[in-house]
């Protein structure tokens, strides 16, 4: 049985950011990562896809569009594995916060939706330890689609599944590849117990859910790390983002 099932064992709390592209995920979890730190909570943030281990490979692999579904879900494993490995777990054991944006629950969704078996791709990661939180940020095609838009005026190839052939215009593929990713979110939230937050609220609100749901779950760890009173508001932490 995997690992995401059960409780690790680790000193340190492990939170994670899901949701599709353009969810707003990323902007959560470093305004998370500011708060956290103004109250003396030591913490780590990663990002998937950014082991130096595959890099090349998968560089290579998406220029050239040789990488099939399979691979693409072995090199992203790969990846996973090495970044748990020197990015994630060390952390964890010293006792401090990760917060991860993005984990195994990417490539089910992602996998999935290229077509590979949602249980092969479990069994692929059961060596991933199980969140201390895992926050799906929940947003809808269209307003995804807009929000990537508006912030470049070009999808990428593989974010728009291009690569399986859904569709050669890139906006109408990005719809349903996306919409299927959105179908294995919303499939796992139960089965991996996600915090679901509405994506389609104001930033400060999003934000205002997210620490209550850390203050309640991690309260003991918490009260055991915290150095200093935070005397800081949402705005000069998200001043200090875009600085």
């Amino acid at each position: 049985m995997s690992g995401l099932y059960y409780d690790h064992q680790l000193t340190g709390r492990l939170i994670v950011v899901e949701g599709i592209d353009g969810s707003g995920k990323t902007t959560q979890a470093l305004l998370l990562q500011q708060w956290l730190a103004a109250q003396g909570i030591t913490v780590f943030f990663t990002e998937w896809n950014s082991s130096l281990l595959v890099k090349s490979a998968t560089k290579r692999g998406k220029k050239q569009n040789t990488l099939t579904p399979t691979t693409f879900s072995l090199l992203h494993a790969t990846d996973f594995a090495d970044r748990l490995c020197y990015k994630i777990i060390p952390p964890l054991k010293a006792g401090m916060t990760v917060i991860a944006d993005r984990y195994a629950f990417t490539a089910f969704a992602r996998d999935t939706a290229r077509g590979a078996d949602p249980q092969w791709v479990r069994r692929v990661y059961s060596f991933a330890p199980k969140p201390d939180i895992a926050f799906y940020f929940k947003v809808p095609i269209q307003v995804s689609l807009e929000r990537l838009l508006n912030a470049r005026m070009k999808l990428k190839f593989y974010e728009a599944g291009m690569d399986i052939g859904l569709s050669r215009d890139p906006v109408e593929s990005f719809e349903l590849f996306q919409g299927r990713v959105l179908d294995e979110y919303d499939r796992m939230a139960e089965e991996f117990g996600f915090h679901v937050i509405d994506a389609k609220l104001p930033i400060d609100a999003q934000q205002r859910q997210v620490r209550a749901i850390v203050n309640k779950t991690l309260a003991k760890y918490l009260k055991q790390h915290r150095t200093v009173v935070p005397d800081q508001t949402l705005g000069t932490l998200q001043r200090a983002i875009v600085r």
